[in-house]
């Protein structure tokens, strides 16, 4: 095992891009001695209420309605058992292999803070089943998100317990292929076997639960944060993206860069509206980077842009902040302990406590949140291709931009599924999170629906990558109307990139795949590569 594809694991330093390259690119985890006698003086503290025979609650009690159910000694472990198999609930798509290894570290990580009470072997198993990519069948529906995401939970642990089902990569050495950045809407047809034979065929021993350990390991809101730490990373390349693509579309209609001036955005000192335009600045015309586009239109008469292009460090600066507000509250609660009883043992205490940090408010209302902000981006990218394909207000592009309009339609319709998906994003944008529905019989009386958010926010993330995707695309065809004139050279290697996989249309063609392949640049992150490369040089 290479020590440089290896995270560490302690409940307190995981970040969002370590735990997309547990997911997406292969990394494994490990835990220090440190954590390991942490993990240790959590259990003796469950092991001590053990030999006392006090009564606590997951201990040796029943759950939800049934707390005050005093539970045998000799049954504590089947208790365990009973709450895992009964809990594994959850319906609908499985989540990928990527997600899935994503919330096995994640819940790894939770349990290396120590608060849980399990025992250091359960760990030390689900390390192994995780780096061995023995990854469960876990349904992506069925949690409310409060007592923690506790069906998907449930489903992992379920088949670390080496029942129900796991993914079968077959005769790969038990390894799939997995890149956040190539080839990303490739279908895979991947297939599952029993989880007790994919761990004997990687030699494998599955957890046998003791005391309080199916608890632990399901308590917890990892689904809601994983797919979250998920959703900013997708938009944080987005966001910058998103700043290229406006540039593109700002040059093909002959933008006027007045509204960028660094006193106007001074005057209006919001962080993201100052970072955006200062972007903007950088790559647009300047003495620095000419745009022969601008200069010959230097004696326009045009006094000012449309507001989507005027006001974009206004409207694409709150969606600045907003990720980093969102990062935040995710970046904290995938180092929180979100179990419930917690262990603790200090001087002022040695026990367990009953509270509430299973509860997922925060991550679903940050998550719903990013949505909302993201989605902006979609909206405002569909009206500025309005006006690259309306030959109304394109200065001079034709229409749909493309030459023997009639016999041609151009980009009528891949406008139309702009249109469609930032229609479909107003949908998805209500808060999941606004709602609650009482459950367990009213003990669980308040519950997050974090689950939700999470996922329609991933949702969003992806109509608004397509719709930047097409946005780029007729920017581009712009362009080549505007040719032999050249844009500035950040952005003409953006075209380049675009053209290396696209070649421009001259008549109408089967369309859709030259969506998916300027698609794939953008979530892959190579468009903001591009033009990194440039400014780096500089």
């Amino acid at each position: 095992m290479s020590t440089d594809k290896i995270v560490y694991l302690n409940g307190n330093t995981l970040k969002i891009e370590d735990l997309i390259n547990i997911g997406y690119r292969g990394y494994n985890v490990a835990i220090s001695q440190e954590v390991e006698e942490l993990i240790q003086k959590g259990r003796n503290v469950i092991d001590d209420i053990l030999k006392s025979e006090k009564t606590v609650y997951g201990i040796n009690t029943g759950f939800g309605l049934f707390s005050d159910v005093i539970i045998p000694p000799d049954q504590v472990k089947m208790l365990q058992v009973n709450l895992i198999r009964s809990h594994s609930s959850g319906v609908g798509a499985p989540l990928t292999p990527e997600r899935t290894r994503m919330l096995l570290a994640l819940r790894i990580n939770v349990l290396t803070k120590g608060y849980s009470g399990i025992t250091l072997e359960t760990v030390k198993r689900a390390i192994k089943i995780l780096n061995g990519n023995c990854l469960p069948l876990v349904p992506e529906k069925g949690t409310v998100g409060a007592s923690g995401d506790l069906a998907p939970l449930s489903h992992l642990a379920l088949g670390m317990m080496g029942e129900g089902k796991m993914y079968d990569f077959g005769d790969s050495g038990n390894t799939f292929t997995s890149n956040l950045e190539v080839d990303v809407l490739e279908h895979r047809n991947f297939k599952f076997s029993s989880a007790s034979e994919i761990l004997k065929r990687q030699n494998l021993t599955a957890i046998e639960l003791n005391a309080k350990e199916g608890l632990a390991l399901i308590n917890g809101t990892q689904l809601i944060t994983s797919l979250g730490a998920e959703a900013v990373y997708r938009c944080k390349v987005l966001a910058e993206t998103a700043n290229i693509v406006t540039a593109m579309t700002f040059e093909a209609l002959k933008g006027l860069t007045a509204a960028y001036h660094p006193l106007i955005h001074a005057a209006r000192p919001h962080s993201g509206q100052g970072r955006v335009a200062a972007f903007l600045r950088s790559i647009l015309h300047s003495d620095h980077f000419p745009s022969e586009i601008t200069l010959a239109n230097k004696d326009t008469k045009k006094v000012q842009d449309s507001y989507t292009l005027r006001c974009v460090p206004q409207v694409h600066g709150i969606v600045f902040d907003t990720i980093d507000f969102v990062q935040g509250i995710i970046n904290t609660e995938m180092n929180s302990a979100t179990d419930n009883p917690m262990v603790f043992d200090t001087e002022e205490l040695c026990g367990t406590i009953s509270g509430g940090n299973f509860h997922g408010e925060y991550p679903a209302k940050a998550l719903d949140y990013l949505t909302i902000g993201i989605h902006e981006l979609s909206n405002i990218s569909e009206r500025r291709l309005e006006r690259l394909v309306n030959s109304q207000l394109s200065d001079g592009l034709p229409s749909f931009l493309v030459n023997g309009g009639g016999l041609n339609s151009g980009f009528m319709i891949a406008h139309c599924t702009s249109a469609a998906l930032v229609s479909e994003n107003k949908v998805l944008v209500h808060p999941s999170s606004a709602d609650t529905i009482s459950t367990s019989s009213a003990k669980e009386d308040h519950v997050s629906m974090g689950g939700w958010s999470a996922r329609k926010c991933l949702n969003v993330v992806e109509n608004v990558e397509n719709v930047l995707a097409i946005e780029l695309l007729a920017a581009c065809q712009g362009l080549d109307f505007r040719r032999p004139l050249k844009t500035t050279e950040p952005l003409e290697a953006v075209y380049q990139l675009v053209r290396s996989k696209v070649t421009f249309m001259d008549k109408d063609r089967f369309i859709q795949p030259d969506i998916e392949e300027v698609y794939k640049l953008i979530r892959s992150g190579q468009v903001l590569n591009a033009v990194n490369s440039v400014l780096n040089k500089k």
